[in-house]
């Protein structure tokens, strides 16, 4: 594990970003990390294409008249719920089961892969229902006991307000665990990752993906 010599500026330009109380005059690209130190890494592009099939799990969504959705990010425990997500082109309700109808809503949670052009999901293989799927458990290195990250966590929580604040990236999921700050996006090919990594250092934020490659 290398040490990071962020963390104090970390620490102080995140603290004053906090209790300053201020809006922030820098743009998403322009990040102030630190006593004064100006970061301009490349912001990552808002669609990232992946070049194969992604598989993604999560509750499929469909209002009457509109294109079904699947949601990545939180689901509102309605009835019918309510969520929101990238386009599913080519869903079939008629051909899965699992679903329900509520009004106008129809909704199931699946797992579906397909291919992913940076802002719709195209089904590629038939969706299976999430109660009778049974995935390759991935256990990410990063979460594992012996591979704590050195940063402390008021320095990660620092790190994630500043991340929600400059809000660069579109994140649906974060929060700190085993020493490390998890983000979590839609779909990333190591753009996200990069630009994190520039701005924070490297092994401080890790970026996980909602759409996974089929053969990881």
């Amino acid at each position: 594990m290398r040490s990071n010599p962020f963390w104090s500026a970390v620490t102080l330009g995140a603290a004053a970003l906090l209790l300053s109380g201020c809006a922030s005059t820098a743009g998403p690209d322009d990040a102030v990390v630190g006593g004064g130190l100006q970061i301009t890494p490349g912001v990552p592009p808002a669609a990232i294409a992946a070049d194969g099939d992604v598989l993604g799990q999560g509750t499929v969504l469909q209002l009457e008249g509109e294109a079904a959705s699947l949601c990545l990010g939180a689901v509102a425990e309605s009835y019918p719920p309510q969520c929101s997500g990238p386009e599913i082109v080519g869903w079939d309700w008629a051909a899965v089961d699992g679903e329900e109808s509520a009004g106008s809503t129809t909704w199931g949670t699946y797992a579906v892969q397909g291919t992913w052009d940076g802002e719709r999901l195209t089904v590629t293989q038939p969706p299976i229902m999430l109660a009778l799927y049974d995935p390759m458990m991935v256990v990410d290195p990063h979460r594992e006991p012996g591979n704590a990250g050195e940063t402390p966590e008021a320095v990660l929580l620092d790190i994630q307000a500043e991340i929600d604040e400059l809000r660069a990236v579109d994140t649906l999921f974060s929060g700190p665990e085993n020493g490390y700050l998890f983000v979590t996006v839609v779909y990333d090919d190591g753009q996200v990752q990069d630009y994190f990594d520039e701005l924070y250092g490297a092994d401080v934020v890790v970026v996980e993906s909602a759409l996974r490659p089929v053969d990881s």
